[in-house]
């Protein structure tokens, strides 16, 4: 009896003992992780990088990598930017605008280890701008007309008001000069996925922090949409997904078939599966048209009306649009219908061709007459070439020379807002999109019990 009792007692101190080694989740090749670097950083060779996903990783329906988990790597080749070069230099800026190329090697996990992972290098590296679809508008015509207004304003007066006005003034007057330094903007965003299967040890699920206190709107800020519930005992289901399949108003084609992945698992009042992480939605291009000349901005559209589920099983659904990243700046109607951002075509080339006319404006006869028609030529070729404009204006005592520099400047701000081709609006593959879904007359979804 009492060698019987022993033995017990050894098999459940075994059982209690922990093996070493931890619990782990494989993340499957392919997996796409969108990550974003908090500060400035040099554009050179070897630069480190120090980035954060933006958005949680899961896997098998479990959340294995939590937002703002960092992601390391570096940069290991510079190409030329030919396209900013060329306009460059006729704004009078000689740097070598570069792109660069960059790396991810390494994931730093909760308890502060560095899991080195295989990832495709990246190179469309750009601030993410997370277009949102407002309430739907009320009033005609008009209205829509004084909200476009507005809309443009807002965006004018946040350039001097936002936050990182300072930095900003800063790089304007870097702007201005044949030559300067280069950077990786803070903000920026790679979009990467993974070349090789990953075992992710579990990380200890944590409280979440408490919520941030939301910042002061002014009035001037664009309205904030209130955010959407991912969990909805309604019938509507908000959910995360990552486009399969690139998108272009320049390639893409009416009728177009169109993928989506879904990124997190989204869930019954009842704690069960409703879609799964990894299902897959499937819809279709409704409108595309390339952008035209004289600003005609391009036109793309999509939709998607399938959800499949990992085994197979379908069912028709509704989508909207509610909220995309994008690497230009978009807007969404409230029918979630994609469209480039209002632009302000008057304001820029009104005040460089009043710069310009300033030069003209020579008062010979009075008291510091140099002085004035000076600094007056010096605005004006300021508003042509920057400081290459303004040392020409100062240079020499011709106002017609620095006019015509300023309306060279004028001339080129009202070729690329009202002549040039206007905006396209493209979707890369893996592009983080949300989707307000609503069933339609569909088979009920396989019950799924959540994974403790």
């Amino acid at each position: 009896m009492l060698l019987r009792l022993n033995l017990a007692l050894l098999i459940a101190l075994a059982a209690a003992i922990p093996d070493g080694r931890a619990q782990t989740v494989s993340l499957p090749a392919g997996t796409p992780l969108t990550v974003q670097i908090d500060d400035h950083l040099s554009m050179r060779v070897g630069q480190p990088i120090r980035a954060e996903l933006v958005y949680p990783v899961y896997a098998d329906n479990q959340l294995i990598l939590p937002a703002k988990t960092v992601v390391t790597g570096n940069v290991i080749t510079l190409r030329a930017d030919s396209a900013r070069r060329i306009q460059a230099r006729l704004d009078g800026d000689f740097t070598p605008f570069h792109i660069p190329s960059v790396s991810f090697t390494h994931i730093i996990l909760g308890d502060g280890s560095a899991l080195p992972f295989s990832s495709s290098v990246v190179t469309d590296g750009s601030p993410i701008y997370r277009v949102i679809a407002p309430p739907p508008s009320k009033g005609g015509f008009l209205r829509k007309q004084f909200d476009l207004g507005l809309t443009i304003v807002r965006d004018d007066i946040a350039i001097f008001l936002d936050p990182g006005k300072g930095d900003r003034l800063k790089q304007f007057v870097y702007g201005q000069l044949p030559y300067h330094p280069e950077r990786m903007e803070k903000g920026t965003s790679w979009i990467i996925e993974t070349t090789a299967p990953l075992n992710v040890p579990v990380q200890p699920v944590l409280s979440p922090a408490a919520p941030a206190p939301a910042p002061k709107h002014h009035f001037w800020q664009q309205p904030v949409s209130a955010a959407r519930s991912p969990d909805d005992d309604s019938g509507t289901w908000i959910i995360q997904a990552y486009l399969a399949d690139p998108l272009s108003s320049e390639t893409s084609t009416n009728g177009q078939i169109i993928h989506a992945t879904v990124a997190q698992p989204i869930y019954n009042p009842d704690h069960t599966i409703a879609i799964p992480q990894g299902a897959t939605l499937v819809g279709a291009v409704t409108r595309a048209r390339p952008a035209h000349r004289f600003g005609r901005t391009g036109i793309l559209n999509f939709t998607f009306r399938q959800l499949t589920l990992p085994d197979g099983q379908a069912q028709n659904v509704e989508t909207t649009l509610a909220e995309a990243d994008s690497a230009q700046a978009l807007a969404l109607d409230s029918e979630g219908q994609v469209k480039s951002r209002p632009q302000d075509k008057t304001s820029i080339p009104a005040i460089l061709a009043i710069a310009a006319t300033w030069s003209l404006d020579q008062d010979r006869d009075r008291p510091g007459g140099d002085t004035h028609r000076g600094l007056k030529n010096a605005t004006g070729g300021a508003a042509g070439l920057g400081l290459i404009g303004t040392i020409i204006g100062l240079s020499g005592q011709s106002p017609y020379a620095a006019a015509g520099i300023g309306y060279y400047g004028a001339a080129l701000a009202f070729y690329d807002r009202w002549i040039a081709r206007g905006k396209k609006i493209t979707f890369a593959r893996d592009t983080r999109i949300v989707l307000e879904t609503t069933p339609r007359h569909a088979p009920v979804l396989s019950a799924q019990p959540i994974a403790r």
